[in-house]
C-alpha cells in the first residue's frame, strides 16, 4: 500500500462504525466512509469535541451538522497551500490521500526539468487542483481539464494561495473525453498525464460518465496522446470494483504495451493515529516510462 504520512496540517485521528475522525488544520470533522466497517471503543477524546459532523442519510446523501466551524479555512502540504469548505456529500474540497501521488509524480518531474528538459501534464478529472498544483510547483507545464466552473476556480484559487499564479497552467472547463478527442486532432502530445474519474458523473451539457464503462476506452485515447518519450501515467479509482490489479491491467495492456516502461498499482491510505494502522482510500495506477 502506498501511504500518504507526510501531512502536518491533516491527520485520521481515529475510525469506527462507519465513520473517521480527521483533524483538518486546527479543526475536528467526522465524516463517514464506507471503508470503516469495524467498530471499536471511542476512547479519544475529540470524538466529543467536534466542530463539524457530516450525517450520512438512510435515504442517501446527507447534511453537515456545524459546531463551530468557519465557512472557509486553509490547510498546507509541503509548499502547497489549500483553501478548504464544506460542501454537498460530505467533501471538504481536498483528498489527501491523493499526496502520496503528488509526491511520486513531483519527483519525476523535478528530475527530468532538471536536466532541462521541459515536460508538459494534462490533468483529466481535475477538481480543485492538488495534482496540478503539485506539478507546477514541480517545474511542469499542466493544462487542468474538469467539466465543473465551480471546481476550476476554486483550483485557481489555491494556485493563488500557493503562489502559483504565475505558472504555465491552461484552466479549462470541458467534458474531459471530448477535450482529448480535440487534442488529438489538434496533434498536441504530453509527457505525463493524471486522470482521476469519478464513479459516477455528468460533463457539463448533461454527458453521462460511468467508470465501468468509460473508462479504459479513455485510457486508449489518451495514450494517443503521450509524447515520443513520455514520463508517466496515473490513474485513480475509488470505485470499488477496479482493484489494483484491474488498473495495473489496463495500464499493461493500453500504455506498457506500446511504451514499455514499468507497471504498479497499489491500494492508497493515510495512517490512522489512535491504531497506528491504515485506512484504505482507493487505489492507484501508476505507469513510468523508460
Amino acid at each position: 500500500m502506498w501511504i500518504a504520512d507526510q501531512w502536518k496540517d491533516y491527520e485520521v485521528i481515529d475510525c469506527s462504525r462507519g465513520e473517521k475522525l480527521e483533524r483538518w488544520g486546527s479543526y475536528i470533522l467526522l465524516r463517514p466512509d464506507p471503508q470503516v466497517i469495524w467498530d471499536i471503543s471511542r476512547k479519544d477524546g475529540r470524538w466529543k469535541r467536534l466542530n463539524a459532523h457530516y450525517h450520512r442519510s438512510s435515504r442517501g446523501g446527507g447534511e453537515w451538522e456545524f459546531f463551530d466551524l468557519p465557512e472557509q479555512w486553509q490547510i498546507s502540504y509541503r509548499n502547497l497551500t489549500f483553501g478548504l469548505k464544506p460542501f454537498h456529500f460530505k467533501h471538504t474540497g481536498l483528498f489527501p490521500e491523493q499526496a502520496v501521488n503528488w509526491d511520486w509524480f513531483s519527483g519525476l518531474i523535478r528530475k527530468r526539468t532538471g536536466e532541462g528538459r521541459p515536460v508538459k501534464v494534462l490533468n483529466l478529472f481535475a477538481y480543485t487542483g492538488g495534482a496540478t498544483l503539485s506539478a507546477a510547483a514541480a517545474g511542469a507545464s499542466v493544462v487542468h481539464v474538469d467539466a465543473s466552473k465551480g471546481m476550476v476556480g476554486w483550483a485557481k484559487e489555491n494556485a493563488a494561495l500557493s503562489g502559483l499564479s504565475d505558472k504555465p497552467v491552461r484552466w479549462l472547463v470541458d467534458d474531459c473525453v471530448k477535450f482529448v478527442e480535440r487534442e488529438l486532432r489538434r496533434g498536441n502530445r504530453y509527457d505525463g498525464i493524471i486522470m482521476d474519474p469519478p464513479s459516477y458523473g455528468r460533463g457539463p451539457k448533461g454527458e453521462i460518465w460511468k467508470i465501468e464503462e468509460k473508462v479504459y476506452p479513455l485510457i486508449e485515447l489518451c495514450e494517443k496522446l503521450l509524447s515520443d518519450d513520455p514520463l508517466f501515467f496515473l490513474i485513480n479509482s475509488y470505485t470499488t470494483g477496479l482493484q489494483p490489479a484491474v488498473l495495473s491491467y489496463m495500464l499493461g495492456t493500453a500504455i506498457a504495451s506500446k511504451h514499455g516502461g514499468r507497471v504498479e498499482a497499489e491500494e492508497i491510505g493515510l495512517p490512522v493515529t489512535v491504531t497506528g494502522l491504515t485506512l484504505p482510500c482507493g487505489a492507484s495506477g501508476r505507469w513510468t516510462g523508460r
